[in-house]
C-alpha cells in the first residue's frame, strides 16, 4: 500500500488501470467486473484502481440514461461498491451515469473506506461523430481535485481533455498533483497516436502527469480498443497498456521535488495498422455475437474475397465450431469459385454446406413470367439470385438460431453495389467500414499472421487464388466488378475524399481523377443512402463510418457540379 512520509502524505503510490469489457445495461455483470478487477489490483499491491468512463452502465448507454430506473440501479451499484471498500483494499475510481434533481451527469465516483468520498461530473459533452451526449446529459461544473489516499487527484472525464474549456489547467491551478482520466474512446485507424497527442498537449499546458484509462470491447458499431497509457510531466511516455486485450495493470508512482512521476509500468507494443484493423473487426464481431446471445453464425461463402475474410474473422472471433459457411451456386457461379469456397472452409476448419439455387431462382422467374413478359432481362433478374441466397441464409438463421453475417465492404456500400433483402441480409457486418483495397490488405496480413486471441488456425486461411482473381458478383456470364466501376484504387480514393474528407468534386479531380467519374461516384453515393439506412450494423474502422458518423438525408437532390 501507499508508503507514507513523515508528514503523513504518501511518496509512493501504486495505481492500477482496469482496462476491462463491460456490457451496456448489464449493471450486475459490470459490478462483478469491478469487484474482480479490484481483487486483481489488490493482489498486486495497488492503492487505487481506475475503471473507464461510464463503466457501470456500459458505454455508450444512449437513451437508457433517460430512464429513472436505470439511473437508480446505477446509484445502487455505486453504493454497493463503496461498501466493499471498507475492507481496506484499493480505492476505486469508476464511471457511471448520475441523476440529481432532474438532471443527468456523466460522472466518476471515488470510493474508499466504505464511502463515496468524491464525485466529479463531465464538463465538456461531445456532440459530433459517434457522440451524442448533449442529448442525454447535462454539463457538470468546472471541477476541483479529490483527495485520494493523501494525494490531490484531478478527475477530468474523456472529452474534458479533448476540448478547449481548460479543465486540466483549472485542476492544476486548484491544487491537483496528478490527473487520472476515465475514457470511452472508440477505435479508428491511427487513434492511439491521436490520443497521445491530445494527452501530451494537456500535460504541457497543465504541467501535471496524466493517466489515460480507456474502455475495452465492442458495443454495436463501436470498438473500444483499450491501449491505456500515461505521460509524465516531463512529456515522456510513462506506461503503455496493450491494445484489444483485457488487462489490469499496476504502475508505481513516486513523489519527487518536481511532483509525481511513474517509476515502473508496462510498455506494450501497439500493433501496426493492418493488425489493429483486423483485431478491431474481430473484437467487434465477437462481442456483438456474444453480448447479444447468439450461439453461432452463418454466412454465404461465395469464393470471393469479402466472404472469405468474413469467414476468417468469424472463426478467429468465435471458433470454427460456431461458423456454418454455405455455398449457394447458380449457373453463373464459376467452378473455380466453388473450389475456392471449399478450400477456404477446409483451411478454416468450419462446417461447409452447399445449397444450389437454380431451381429456386427458376421458380421465381416462372412465377413472374407473365408479369415480366415483353421486358428485357437485366438487374432485376440478377437480383433474384442475390435475394434467393439471402432468403435461404435467413431460413437457416431461423431454423438453427444462427446470426447471419453479411459481407459487403465499404466500397460496395458506398455506391449501392449491394442488393437489399439479398446479400445485405444479416445481423452484423464485420467489414462494413473497410474499403475494398483494405479488404485485400487485411486478407494478406491474416494469411501471414495469427492475431493474439484468435481461435482460428495459423497459416494461409484465405486461398491465394481468392486474393489474386478479379472480383465478381457472378450474376451474369463473365462479369467483373470493373465492368461498371473504376479500378478500386481510383474508386476507394474518390470515396475516401467524398466520405471521410468531405472534399469538393473539383478538389478530387485535382488529384488526377476524371471529372465524369467523380460526378458519377458522387451521384451513386447519394443515391445509395436509402440502402445504407437498412443495412446491418458493422465495426467502425475509419474516422467516418456510415450511420453514427455520416448522416446524410435519403431525399437529397444536391450534387456538387460547380
Amino acid at each position: 500500500m501507499a508508503e507514507q512520509t513523515q508528514q503523513g502524505t504518501p511518496d509512493v503510490l501504486r495505481i492500477a488501470v482496469a482496462q476491462m469489457n463491460p456490457t451496456v445495461g448489464d449493471i450486475a455483470g459490470n459490478v462483478a467486473q469491478v469487484r474482480a478487477g479490484r481483487e486483481d489490483a489488490a493482489r498486486h499491491g495497488a492503492d487505487i484502481v481506475v475503471f473507464p468512463e461510464l463503466f457501470l452502465s456500459g458505454y455508450p448507454p444512449e437513451d437508457l440514461v433517460v430512464r429513472p430506473a436505470f439511473l437508480e440501479a446505477c446509484a445502487r451499484a455505486v453504493a454497493e461498491l463503496a461498501a466493499d471498500t471498507s475492507d481496506g483494499g484499493p480505492a476505486v475510481i469508476v464511471g457511471y451515469p448520475r441523476g440529481e434533481e432532474g438532471k443527468r451527469y456523466n460522472s466518476v465516483a471515488v470510493l474508499d473506506g466504505g464511502a463515496v468520498v468524491g464525485v466529479r461530473d463531465k464538463v465538456d459533452l461531445p456532440n459530433y461523430g459517434e457522440f451524442d451526449e448533449k442529448r442525454v446529459f447535462d454539463a457538470g461544473e468546472m471541477p476541483g481535485p479529490v483527495m485520494v489516499r493523501g494525494v490531490r487527484i484531478g478527475l477530468p472525464v474523456c472529452e474534458d481533455i479533448w476540448g478547449d474549456l481548460g479543465v486540466c489547467e483549472t485542476l492544476a491551478e486548484s491544487g491537483a498533483e496528478l490527473l487520472i482520466v476515465a475514457n470511452g474512446s472508440p477505435y479508428y485507424r491511427g487513434k492511439v497516436d491521436v490520443r497521445q497527442q491530445v494527452v501530451l498537449r494537456q500535460v504541457i499546458e497543465s504541467g501535471l502527469p496524466l493517466i489515460y484509462a480507456n474502455m475495452l470491447g465492442g458495443q454495436d458499431e463501436l470498438v473500444f480498443d483499450g491501449a491505456s497509457f500515461a505521460f509524465n510531466a516531463d512529456h515522456t511516455l510513462a506506461f503503455q497498456m496493450s491494445q484489444f486485450e483485457d488487462a489490469v495493470s499496476v504502475s508505481t508512482w513516486r513523489r519527487g521535488e518536481d511532483g509525481w512521476a511513474c517509476k515502473s509500468g508496462v510498455m506494450s507494443v501497439i500493433p501496426g495498422a493492418e493488425e489493429a484493423d483486423y483485431r478491431a473487426c474481430m473484437l467487434g464481431l465477437r462481442d456483438y455475437v456474444n453480448k447479444n446471445g447468439f450461439r453461432n453464425v452463418v454466412l454465404g461463402l461465395s469464393g470471393g474475397i469479402d466472404s472469405a475474410l468474413c469467414a476468417a474473422l468469424c472463426v478467429d472471433a468465435l471458433g470454427e465450431e460456431r461458423l456454418r459457411a454455405v455455398m449457394l451456386p447458380y449457373r453463373y457461379t464459376a467452378p473455380e469459385s466453388i473450389e475456392d469456397a471449399a478450400a477456404c472452409a477446409r483451411a478454416l476448419g468450419c462446417r461447409y454446406d452447399v445449397v444450389a439455387i437454380e431451381e429456386t431462382v427458376t421458380a421465381f422467374s416462372n412465377a413472374l413470367g407473365d408479369l415480366f413478359e415483353g421486358t428485357e432481362e437485366g438487374v432485376t433478374e440478377e437480383n433474384l439470385q442475390s435475394r434467393t441466397r439471402g432468403t435461404i441464409l435467413m431460413a437457416i438463421s431461423n431454423k438453427f438460431g444462427s446470426m447471419v453475417v453479411t459481407t459487403g465492404n465499404k466500397s460496395e456500400m458506398s455506391v449501392g453495389y449491394a442488393t437489399l433483402y439479398g446479400d445485405m441480409n444479416g445481423g452484423f457486418n464485420p467489414i462494413k467500414d473497410l474499403y475494398k483495397l483494405q479488404v485485400y490488405a487485411l486478407s494478406r496480413w491474416r494469411n501471414a499472421h495469427l492475431p493474439p486471441g484468435a481461435l482460428g488456425p495459423s497459416g494461409e486461411v484465405i486461398p491465394a487464388r481468392i486474393i489474386d482473381k478479379a472480383p465478381s458478383a457472378e450474376l451474369r456470364p463473365d462479369q467483373t466488378d470493373q465492368d461498371s466501376l473504376p479500378p478500386y484504387a481510383d474508386l476507394d480514393d474518390i470515396l475516401e475524399c467524398l466520405v471521410e474528407k468531405e472534399m469538393g468534386t473539383q478538389e478530387i479531380v485535382a488529384r488526377g481523377h476524371d471529372v465524369a467519374v467523380v460526378h458519377r461516384i458522387e451521384h451513386l453515393l447519394y443515391l445509395a443512402e436509402y440502402k445504407r439506412r437498412q443495412s446491418a450494423p458493422g465495426v467502425k474502422i475509419t474516422r467516418k463510418n456510415f450511420g453514427r458518423d455520416r448522416r446524410y438525408p435519403i431525399t437529397n437532390r444536391f450534387r456538387d457540379r460547380d
